[in-house]
């Protein structure tokens, strides 16, 4: 008589909780895999906390622009993000979020959001139904790398003291680098350089930049936090390529930040990196004519101030009259051809990238050629990497998100074949 063979239960263990690891669970969750059990692993007391303050403002799921143009967001890696980004465009995204009982709705910029504009109804909708399909979470775990030689034996810092805990395979989805008390701290960039995989350096994305020289101590009590409307920007990279883009950006303590800024920031990261400065060239009123600017400012003023002027002429005020008066010497404010030049190209030095912790997201981190193509770490079989810890970056806009819920289903799929096979060798 032959003995019946009982299939051994196997683990995944997912660690990081935020949108790439809680894609990566949905997806092997629903491959109706026998006796599979799923663990996601976070160091923080809940889940998605990055995830949750990003959505604060607004959660921007995705946008809805073509594929052509969305591809493009993503610079020198969308070429080899393109295939993953295909499992997920905006339609299939917002379905997902249907299903969860969440409208949404695309805003005039293309823009994707949840009606409610939040993040959290999302959330508990997801967590909620992944818990239901057998997913168990395990908080205030700190993943603290491999025992030597064994790594399918991760070890973590539990409330209960160190524990080590067996995979079958697993999926590090552990964030980059920024905003370190919501549990992206960076701290998994040692564990994998023990192991030999390499990794770009982590840098600021979608990060603010010191001014040179900081700004003048009236200005700053003034205007700090005051956003600058309606403007257009424009620098040159490292390589003297100009680049441009219309919008608002905010004054900082040291210097700039906001959506604009963001939008650039790559290029002015690694013009800095390469020059040490980069010059900000800013356009305060898009709108007119360098001509008719000229013209405004050049008709007589009487007994008015200057700022009374220009807000009359121009309706130049606030904080972009403030940033005339800290650029431009006292003698240029008696000649109306360098207040007209300075209104439609004020040049403003930057010279430092603000700190890492403080970005929206990161650049760099583990490098694509230690990946397959399912997201498997080449020298550690059975590791799959996804989200925001592998070496790319994009702007806001629901960039960010879309690639980390797409790496995570990618890393999900190259799982569930590994684990598949596993049980064929059995």
């Amino acid at each position: 008589m032959n003995a019946t063979h009982t299939p051994q239960p196997r683990r995944i263990a997912i660690i990081g909780c935020g949108p790439a690891g809680l894609r990566a669970a949905e997806t092997l969750a629903r491959a109706q895999i026998p006796d599979l059990c799923i663990d996601l692993y976070d160091a923080m007391p809940s889940i998605a906390r990055k995830f949750l303050l990003a959505g604060k403002g607004g959660l921007n799921l995705t946008h809805s622009e073509n594929f052509d143009s969305f591809i493009q967001r993503y610079g020198t890696r969308r070429d080899v993000l393109q295939p993953m980004l295909r499992t997920l465009d905006a339609e299939q995204l917002r379905d997902w979020a249907h299903g969860l009982g969440i409208e949404t709705f695309i805003g005039s910029s293309g823009r994707v959001f949840p009606k409610e504009m939040k993040a959290a109804p999302l959330l508990r909708a997801w967590q909620q139904r992944l818990r239901h399909e057998g997913i168990r979470f395990h908080v205030r775990h700190r993943w603290l790398g491999w025992e030597p030689h064994q790594t399918r034996h991760l070890l973590f810092e539990t409330p209960h003291g160190l524990q080590t805990i067996s995979a079958d395979a697993v999926i590090l989805a552990l964030g980059g680098g920024s905003w370190a008390k919501l549990g992206s701290d960076g701290t998994w960039v040692s564990h994998l350089a023990a192991k030999n995989i390499p990794i770009v350096p982590l840098r600021p994305a979608n990060c603010g930049f010191d001014v040179f020289n900081g700004w003048s101590p009236t200005f700053r009590e003034r205007y700090a936090g005051t956003p600058v409307k309606s403007v257009a920007v424009h620098y040159q990279d490292h390589q003297g390529v100009t680049h441009g883009k219309r919008g608002e950006f905010t004054i900082t303590e040291q210097g700039v930040e906001g959506s604009l800024i963001y939008a650039l920031s790559a290029g002015l990261r690694d013009a800095i990196d390469e020059r040490k400065t980069v010059t900000l060239t800013i356009d305060l009123l898009p709108d007119h004519t360098a001509h008719r600017v000229l013209e405004e400012v050049s008709r007589p003023r009487g007994a008015r101030s200057w700022a009374s002027h220009l807000q009359s002429r121009l309706g130049l005020k606030g904080v972009k009259s403030g940033l005339l008066r800290e650029y431009l010497s006292a003698e240029a404010w008696h000649e109306a051809e360098k207040i007209a030049a300075a209104i439609k190209a004020l040049p403003i030095r930057l010279d430092a990238v603000r700190p890492l912790d403080e970005a929206i997201s990161t650049a760099g981190g583990v490098s694509f050629d230690a990946l397959d193509e399912h997201l498997m770490l080449r020298t550690l079989p059975g590791i799959f990497c996804a989200g925001e810890m592998l070496d790319w970056e994009a702007p806001t806009g629901g960039y960010l998100l879309t690639a980390c819920f797409s790496t995570g289903y990618v890393a999900a799929q190259g799982a569930i074949l590994w684990i598949k096979a596993s049980v064929d060798d059995v």
